[in-house]
């Protein structure tokens, strides 16, 4: 179906027809011979032709329909899941609800930007200039014929000549430009009348020139340099901040993986005390004793939590395939993953004003506006210096030589410094008014009052951010009080509802609630303490203290790329990346599912003591 466009109905197909038309109308108007080719049409390549990937071998994920026994049961720490990460984040992934996406900063990025420090050190560089050319001129010119007055001759006189020249020349820190150049020249003349044939000359030149305004001073011209060492500082911070959000993003997509098996255990429960109530109703009316309603209402409860199974099964695999995925593995492992770590549930205390001090201090968005400020005002001194007038003093000094074969075959040759001459002198432009120049400084000092309001601003909201923080440790931590109260309270109640039933006096309605109570309960406890555990992760990525506090630092290896000498030395390396090491871990690793910590109770003991 084709996109209609405003009111005139123009389809998409129609807009691009017309458009193609156009283009064809506007190249017919104009006279062949008037235009050259160029290209009035589209090229697109099929698919196939592009890069063929090859298919991962990969087969199709499990649902919530698969039945089937995991082989082997896959014991994963906290403390692993965040080394696992680091090690498969060649490309760095955040957590996205349920999944998990590219943040689009790489290994790379950070190398990449380094790069660009030499790349401006090389305008300092000195350069080498060799030339050499070889030539023949020969031009006609009119004289008049001796031998017949009142007309002329065209002759001409052939020259053949061998021209040479090295040069090295210099650009300084301080804006200074040193040249240094030779230039050997020899000559070959067809006339007799040559002074000397062959003429060898010699000029040999060094010429100094230094800016006193507009291009002098070291730091004016370190600029280009600062900047991109600053763009490195950058893309380092960047970096930083992307590996803070997938530690962070691991942590949250670990403690939903714990909660959602938790959830899963208590649904399973209220399935077994479903059923057993069912199969108890339908006992009793095929003995005579029970009811339709009752067995109505069992099915019906047992239909209702089959139901919030299937869903409780498919936030499990969703969150295990969210885990799977931050951590770089594949979704259809066939091994059941199961956290180890324990989560934290007591009462952690922070500092409101060590919180502060430290985002303020650690956050690399914080510190990468920090960057921007100073990369601005490196741009200002760029800009002040370029609003001065052009005075640049020149200087040179230049020796000539001449040597030669006289026509009786002597040579002949000029003494060493015998012909030398000077230059000095001063080089002075200013445009009239200096408008784009004081344009361009009065722009960036605008910038830099607008940089200096978005890092006010970016103080401002992280303030915000760690209130929020802050506030959400102390609620999750109170609900994970109040939740496991009510869970305790929760199976008191279902243990006397469940005995008011087998003693027959009560319908199977308080039971049923009962039970429903006791699984909401069981789920919102695990989901407050998680939450609790994320938060505590969250307040660490805000302050930009949660690396560190996870002992992960940056190192580098080394790799081998082209060298100072080109493609014809040897290769030399250069900082890559290393893979991460051993480190003391930081959770507690229990051993067994982390569901354990919760205390969960088989709630089937309760049915044997009832009967």
């Amino acid at each position: 179906m084709y996109r209609e466009f405003g009111k005139a109905g123009l389809t998409l197909a129609t807009v691009i027809v017309q458009l193609m038309c156009c283009v064809s109308m506007s190249q017919a108007q104009l006279p062949k011979r008037f235009t050259l080719p160029e290209q009035t049409t589209i090229q697109i390549r099929h698919p196939s032709e592009l890069r063929q990937l090859p298919i991962p071998d990969v087969e199709a994920p499990f649902t919530v329909g698969t039945e089937v026994d995991p082989p082997n049961d896959r014991l994963l720490s906290l403390d692993e899941a965040i080394r696992l990460a680091l090690e498969n984040a060649e490309v760095v992934r955040v957590l996205t609800g349920v999944s998990a996406s590219t943040s689009g900063r790489t290994i790379y990025d950070i190398a990449i930007a380094n790069t660009g420090i030499d790349q401006q050190n090389a305008l300092f560089d000195p350069t080498l200039n060799i030339s050499s050319t070889f030539g023949k001129v020969d031009q006609p010119v009119a004289i008049l014929d001796s031998s017949n007055p009142g007309s002329s001759l065209i002759v001409g006189s052939s020259t053949n000549s061998n021209n040479h020249n090295i040069g090295l020349s210099k650009r300084n820190f301080n804006g200074s430009t040193i040249d240094f150049s030779v230039n050997p020249t020899r000559s070959f003349f067809d006339s007799a009348t040559s002074p000397l044939d062959p003429e060898d000359r010699t000029a040999t030149q060094f010429s100094f020139q230094q800016p006193f305004m507009r291009g002098a001073g070291r730091n004016v011209n370190m600029v280009p340099v600062v900047l991109a060492r600053i763009e490195t500082e950058r893309s380092f911070f960047q970096f930083k901040e992307t590996t803070q959000e997938l530690v962070r993003g691991v942590i949250n997509a670990y403690w939903n993986l714990v909660s959602a098996r938790v959830e899963l255990w208590a649904r399973d429960q209220q399935i077994d005390q479903a059923k057993f109530a069912f199969e108890r109703a339908k006992a009793r009316q095929e003995e005579g004793l029970g009811k339709a309603t009752e067995v109505a209402q069992a099915r019906s409860a047992l239909a209702n939590f089959r139901a919030s199974q299937i869903a409780a099964k498919s936030n499990l695999l969703l969150a295990e395939t969210a885990l799977k995925n931050i951590l770089g593995c594949p979704p259809n492992n066939a091994d059941e993953w199961i956290p180890t770590t324990t989560p934290v549930d007591e009462r952690l205390q922070f500092d409101w004003n060590e919180l502060v001090a430290s985002a303020l201090t650690y956050r690399p968005d914080l510190i990468e506006l920090k960057l921007v400020l100073e990369a601005d005002q490196q741009q200002l001194m760029q800009a002040n210096n370029q609003a001065r007038p052009q005075l640049d003093g020149i200087a040179s000094y230049r020796w000539d030589g001449l040597r030669g074969e006289m026509p009786n075959g002597l040579p002949l040759q000029s003494g060493p410094g015998q012909f030398a001459g000077y230059n000095l002198g001063v080089n002075f432009s200013v445009p009239v008014g200096l408008r784009q120049s004081r344009a361009v400084l009065r722009r960036q000092e605008l910038v830099i009052a607008r940089d200096e309001a978005n890092l006010t601003q970016g103080v401002h909201q992280t303030i915000h951010q760690l209130a929020i923080n802050y506030r959400n440790l102390e609620q999750f931590y109170l609900q994970i009080t109040a939740f496991r109260e009510a869970r305790a309270a929760a199976l008191v109640n279902y243990e006397n509802q469940l005995g008011e039933f087998m003693a027959d006096r009560q319908n199977f309605l308080n039971v049923l609630q009962a039970i429903t109570d006791w699984g909401n309960a069981v789920s919102q406890e695990a989901r407050a303490v998680t939450q609790y555990n994320v938060e505590l992760a969250e307040v660490e990525r805000q302050t930009g203290t949660i690396l560190e506090s996870h002992g992960i630092v940056f190192y580098e290896e080394r790799f081998s790329a082209i060298g100072p000498r080109g493609r014809i030395g040897p290769e030399v390396t250069y900082p890559r990346n290393l893979k991460p090491s051993e480190s003391e871990p930081k959770y507690l690793d229990s051993g067994e599912p982390a569901e354990k910590s919760f205390d969960l109770q088989d709630l089937s003991n309760v049915i044997k003591q009832k009967n």
